[in-house]
């Protein structure tokens, strides 16, 4: 582990520090996290340590696997990481938010023309994983010991090269099983990227009240990723049918326009169910159909 991350632990003029990944996946849309909501500070080339100029937050460029440790131990308070890695490493963290970005499943895998039709059927057989902790666990709550072989890289290939008789291993979209002919039979965690706190620094008052605002703005940005912003023109008498479609977060806001019976309507509309809400909004008689994205959203 970087003696970087040991400094941090020491005297930080009350600062959080928050580690987040120094390469890969999940490092772009973090920082664009981070940037989002308002955060100043540099992230470039082999730097380790930024610190925020417009917030008591100091932030470490790790190791994704090192994340889960530091929190727990807490050398630093916060960790933006992969929820698949806090189950792997068992370090006893506070989830605070998760974050609607890096999704992924932690899956059971065989052979397309395998026997196996779920996990219960492995519990005697070879699995090869990236992941040893999870798998076990998995398995031992089904009853089963299978024997766990522990790989760092290209797990898809272990059943084809006849190393294991299934996997363990992250899959997102499905298709790196796919092309290596495998089938999934069974889901041990769904995953994406969460915000996660070390225990004693959530109770402590005054770091608490600090994480309290930082996850304020991260709670603002992704509910605002939920909604689209809907204004509409409407007659007057439509308004039953539409506030019937659209409550809005408490109610729609209505505003009588210049010409007699026509009001206009905003409102906020989920956007997974935009499109099935703008129909009906149209049938109730609405017209004239702005939308636009939000960019924050404090409810």
């Amino acid at each position: 582990m970087s003696s970087i991350f040991g400094m941090a632990g020491g005297a930080d003029g009350g600062r959080l520090k928050l580690a987040i990944q120094r390469s890969g996946r999940l490092t772009d849309p973090t920082l664009a996290l981070l940037r989002s909501i308002g955060l100043d500070f540099e992230s470039y080339g082999q730097k380790l340590v930024s610190h925020c100029r417009n917030f008591p937050l100091s932030i470490l460029f790790g190791r994704d696997d090192d994340i889960p440790e530091l929190v727990g131990l807490g050398t630093v308070d916060l960790g933006i990481v992969g929820r698949n890695l806090v189950h792997e490493e068992g370090h006893e963290v506070v989830e605070l938010q998760a974050l609607g970005f890096g999704a992924c499943s932690l899956v059971v895998a065989v052979l397309r023309d395998a026997p196996h039709q779920a996990a219960a059927d492995l519990a005697s057989s070879r699995i090869a994983t990236s992941y040893p902790r999870s798998t076990r666990r998995f398995f031992e709550g089904l009853g089963g010991k299978p024997e766990v072989i522990t790989i760092s890289g290209s797990v898809e290939v272990a059943p084809t090269l006849g190393i294991a008789d299934a996997i363990v291993d992250l899959t997102a979209t499905g298709s790196s099983l796919l092309l290596n002919d495998l089938r999934p039979i069974a889901t041990i965690l769904e995953s994406e990227a969460v915000l996660v706190a070390n225990p004693a620094a959530h109770a402590d008052p005054e770091r608490r009240a600090t994480i309290d605002r930082l996850l304020l703005r991260v709670r603002a940005v992704n509910a605002a990723r939920r909604f689209k912003y809907v204004v509409m023109n409407a007659p007057e008498s439509a308004l039953p049918a539409i506030r019937a479609v659209v409550p809005g977060l408490k109610a729609p806001t209505v505003v009588p326009l210049a010409t007699p019976g026509w009001v206009a309507v905003h409102t906020a509309i989920e956007e997974e169910t935009f499109w099935d809400s703008v129909e009906q909004l149209r049938a109730a008689g609405a017209t004239d159909i702005l939308v636009s994205s939000l960019e924050k959203l404090l409810l």
